[in-house]
């Protein structure tokens, strides 16, 4: 999926010993969109910034030892190991010598003659990590201007953190006039380093420059164009965390101090094995518990009462993700935790002076058919006609942001209809949910509308288990449950008039570890390429059974 930008220059930080001032160029494909203001709370926003950046270049996937300069090494003396091994006489130890001697020759004006160019290989990576780590980047942030509020958004490298930065207009001085929209931003590594010049005593200004929408030659040289192919993973992750936003969730607030135990815990320890997850206990009226697995350590947020209505417990993972917030912890009042179920995503918001940093988390660090709510967050919640979602679309576009209740009244449709017309419009990127005000507000994630029904899912196997499960075509037939916390799930599938038996086992983290069919697909391919879509679809109904047998018990 290719994604074309058009700056009119570049994005700029002045610094000076009484003065900073930021001036982002937005892409002038887009409708002209700007802010200009002055920052009067510069170190939280500084901060707030600085883990945008952190979300931006992360990348928590498994990354294998290089072992490059082993291998060479290997190369070069393979026949010397091996020469060694073999000899069994001084006679053939005596006849190595002179030809060592000759072979390290040869190697010796080998090196001197490419030293030169490795010298400029090494300069060249150097220049390129130093200056141009930009290319670190998939996507250039996405910021948005509301009447209310100004928000960034980003999303990390590993496809598995969303973080957005809402800054109210509390936020800033002499605000001029500006153009409600949403564009991208050209950021590079460099404007980081800049970022971190902000100081309480200099005065900060906020431009999104509307000097590039100005311009009407496009063949300006000033123009900076950018074409980036992002792969299509990328996009329908930062899709499915933005659509589960307006999912039902736990939610409670915990203390900062309680959220640097929880960092100085993962900074203590590192895990060796699974299961690898935050296990929450919440009891209404009591503080938050926190089990740390696998080594069963228990952290007490005496400062953090959960106020919900039932007892909960709930599994969340890939949770050195949460250093992402580290930084935060001083300037934040409190952060809010909302968690939508285990294996689920979850939302941590950092409440700073008005403005709230939201870090989104997908259920695994690694995005893949472990997780049972995986491929189902873009899953439709509702016939809505076509002439209903355009009617909500128009209010929303007037208001710029609202609740499903004022759109309602707007619209004369029922709060039902305007609710499934959103969330069709949230998971194609065209309208948020803010978390922290509590309101949907229009915000274009692309410029050309995203094709939705191409990124739903990420292979044909996935579109048929959800298709399986939708025709009530798999069956859990039996569920063995082991104390380590793996488990075992039994069931049939019929497909293309077809009844095939198929089992799978999960470990402690949830994780599929082992399993069968009978169709002609796991004969031939076992689990090399993947499960088949009969094991995911026993995996998909196994989770919504398991979620119904959790709300059942919360009702008893």
């Amino acid at each position: 999926m290719r994604f074309n930008y058009r700056y009119y220059g570049a994005t700029t930080v002045e610094n000076s010993a009484s003065a900073t001032d930021m001036r982002f160029v937005p892409d002038a494909l887009r409708p002209p969109t700007h802010f200009v203001a002055d920052v009067n709370k510069r170190l939280p926003f500084r901060e707030a910034m600085s883990a945008l950046h952190d979300v931006v270049v992360a990348d928590q996937r498994y990354q294998p030892r290089d072992k490059t300069a082993y291998k060479a090494w290997l190369a070069e003396n393979e026949e010397n190991l091996l020469a060694e091994f073999m000899a069994r006489s001084a006679e053939l130890q005596a006849r190595q010598v002179p030809l060592k001697q000759e072979l390290a020759e040869v190697r010796s004006r080998k090196s001197e003659m490419l030293k030169p160019y490795y010298a400029a290989q090494r300069k060249y990576w150097d220049y390129l990590y130093k200056t141009n780590r930009e290319l670190w980047y998939v996507l250039d942030p996405v910021i948005t201007v509301h009447p209310d509020r100004i928000f960034f958004e980003c999303f990390s490298r590993d496809e598995s953190s969303y973080a957005s930065l809402s800054c109210s207009h509390n936020v800033f001085d002499r605000v001029g006039e500006f153009a409600c929209g949403t564009t991208n931003i050209d950021y590079s590594e460099a404007l980081y380093e800049q970022f971190q010049k902000i100081r309480d005593y200099k005065s900060t200004r906020l431009a999104i420059d509307p000097g590039g929408f100005q311009v009407r030659t496009a063949d300006d040289p000033t123009f900076i164009e950018e074409k980036i192919d992002v792969p299509e993973s990328w996009v329908r992750g930062f899709l499915q965390v933005s659509s589960a936003m307006n999912l039902p969730a736990h939610s409670f607030d915990l203390h900062p101090m309680d959220l640097h135990n929880f960092c100085l815990q993962l900074r203590r320890r590192k895990e060796r094995a699974g299961p690898r997850s935050l296990r929450f206990k919440l009891t209404p009226g009591e503080p938050v518990r926190v089990m740390f697995e696998p080594w069963n350590e228990e952290v007490v947020c005496r400062r953090s009462i959960y106020t919900g209505s039932a007892p909960e417990e709930i599994r969340v993972w890939g949770r050195r993700r949460l250093l992402l917030l580290e930084r935060l912890i001083p300037v934040a009042h409190s952060f809010t935790v909302h968690l939508m179920g285990s294996g689920m995503p979850s939302f941590w918001i950092a409440n700073l002076p008005d403005m709230q940093l939201t870090l989104g988390l997908s259920g695994w660090t690694a995005n893949d058919w472990a997780s049972t709510g995986q491929f189902d967050l873009l899953a439709p919640r509702g016939e809505v006609d076509n002439d209903s979602k355009a009617r909500v679309f128009d209010a929303l576009a007037r208001r710029w942001f609202a609740s499903a209740d004022q759109l309602a009244v707007d619209t004369g449709l029922s709060r039902l209809v305007v609710e499934r017309a959103l969330a069709l419009y949230t998971q194609a990127g065209r309208v948020i949910y803010d978390l922290t005000q509590r309101v949907y507000r229009l915000r274009e994630l692309t410029r050309e509308p995203l094709a939705l029904d191409d990124l739903r899912f990420a292979s044909e196997a996935e579109s048929e288990a959800w298709t399986l499960v939708v025709l009530h075509a798999v069956t859990v037939q039996r569920r063995l449950d082991y104390p380590d916390g793996s488990m075992y799930v039994e069931g049939t599938a019929r497909s293309a008039g077809h009844q095939y038996h198929t089992y799978l086992r999960l470990d402690a983290d949830l994780r599929i570890a082992d399993g069968g069919c009978q169709c002609e697909h796991f004969i031939r391919n076992r689990l090399r390429q993947g499960p088949c879509a009969h094991i995911l679809a026993l995996r998909l109904m196994q989770g919504q059974a398991q979620g119904q047998d959790g709300e059942q018990g919360q009702a008893a």
